[in-house]
């Protein structure tokens, strides 16, 4: 069974790396790793614009549609893990008794300086959702503090796209 996986995700990565399937390619593989499975976009956005440079603009915006998508999915996936919690915890909407999802002798003290940084900044710290690593966790972490979702998509939508503006020019730049 775990091979048949194995050779169907290869199969669907072989058939997305063509170019012929280009910007939609783009799309998917961007959305796609903008949700918190581990994969990068950037390759495939700089792959289509090596082969295709007259359309950097086009897989730079389709990208960074793909990607946001992914960060709004993200985003509506970390709301619903922080209403499941709640109702497993039997916490009412708009109780405020501490810190979300952090439970005392449990978490390390810089769980606790994280998540009130993000409290603190709010929806503005959905610039950084382009970083490696830790840019998907914080829109799902934007969920969970229920932070506004339009002005995060925004904030989501201006870091990406500065992210594969700057990544993909420096790319075809130094190649």
């Amino acid at each position: 069974m775990e091979d048949a996986l194995m050779a169907g995700v290869a199969a669907l990565l072989h058939w997305l790396s063509m170019p012929e399937v280009g910007l939609g390619a783009v799309f998917v593989i961007a959305f796609v790793s903008a949700t918190l499975l581990p994969m990068g976009s950037e390759p495939a956005v700089f792959g289509l614009v090596k082969l295709q440079p007259d359309i950097f603009w086009p897989a730079v915006l389709v990208a960074t549609a793909g990607n946001t998508l992914g960060g709004m999915l993200t985003w509506w996936m970390g709301l619903a893990a922080r209403q499941t919690a709640d109702k497993v915890r039997h916490v009412e909407p708009g109780d405020a008794s501490g810190p979300p999802g952090l439970q005392p002798g449990h978490d390390k003290p810089a769980d606790h300086r994280a998540l009130r940084w993000l409290q603190r900044y709010g929806a503005p710290a959905c610039l950084l959702s382009w970083l490696p690593v830790v840019g998907d966790p914080l829109c799902a972490v934007a969920g969970w503090l229920k932070l506004p979702f339009w002005p995060c998509v925004l904030f989501m939508a201006i870091g990406k796209l500065g992210r594969y503006v700057t990544m993909t020019a420096f790319l075809i730049h130094v190649t």
